[in-house]
């Protein structure tokens, strides 16, 4: 079984380890910053062997050249970012795939937040390492792209299996919480989650990964598609395009 580790890095971004025991190699998943990925590291005894980059911000990106002198890991991102990443050893589009010990990741291309921006989907640990693209409740701003690129990328996402889980890269799931309950205060799944993030943040303790079967019930960016949600929100005359980009818009004046 391959392990996950979640890394709280700057002041709310994650960054992710994953692990395969069966032969030690072991990959992370975007670097806001060197320091807590080495010490998370040498807690466990693993040493780092690839560094996965979703996208080009500066909090993703800015811990790669500590950490890749310390440890010599090759590093992996996406071909149509290439120009805006550290040196790549591997340059990596749509459907490629990366092996990790006896791990394979699928590339998926997932822009919206930035043109550009990929995910990386490990089927046999039930995980997809989605950066700022679909994230806990919510999704990254559109920084660079448009509704028409995100929507796409978010039923890309969407369409993994349910028991997959979702490692996204901020702690910012109490605030997206509070948003969706103001589109859909009706929602019991939604209101239950909101009750065990909360808790959870009280406790000190991380509200990602999140389950993607939770996040189909209950995160508002996955049901623009949802006649009755679209209803609701004065929308049904809207394509699923439209109504993602008004709850996106929403969003950014809530």
């Amino acid at each position: 079984m391959a392990e996950i580790v979640t890394i709280p890095c700057l002041r709310d971004n994650y960054a992710f380890l994953l692990h395969d025991p069966a032969n030690g190699a072991t990959a992370v998943i975007d670097v806001p910053e060197a320091a807590p990925i080495q010490a998370a590291l040498d807690a466990r005894g693993w040493s780092l062997s690839q560094i996965w980059l979703t996208h080009h911000h500066p909090d993703h990106i800015d811990g790669v050249p500590a950490l890749q002198a310390a440890t010599g890991a090759r590093v992996v991102g996406a071909a149509a970012d290439a120009h805006r990443l550290p040196p790549l050893d591997q340059a990596l589009a749509e459907d490629d795939t990366i092996t990790l010990g006896g791990l394979e990741a699928r590339v998926l291309e997932v822009s919206g937040h930035t043109i550009g921006h990929i995910a990386f989907h490990v089927a046999a640990a039930s995980a997809v390492f989605t950066g700022d693209s679909l994230m806990a409740l919510g999704c990254g701003r559109l920084f660079e792209g448009s509704a028409a690129d995100m929507w796409p990328s978010m039923l890309k996402l969407r369409a993994l299996p349910g028991e997959t889980i979702v490692c996204s890269g901020h702690e910012y799931t109490q605030s997206n919480a509070r948003f969706a309950l103001s589109l859909d205060p009706g929602n019991t799944a939604l209101q239950d989650r909101s009750q065990r993030i909360d808790a959870a943040r009280q406790a000190g303790e991380p509200t990602v990964p999140s389950l993607l079967e939770e996040e189909k019930k209950t995160n508002p960016f996955l049901r623009a598609d949802d006649p009755g949600f679209a209803a609701a929100l004065g929308l049904s005359a809207q394509d699923a395009t439209a109504v993602f980009a008004e709850i996106r818009a929403r969003k950014d004046r809530f």
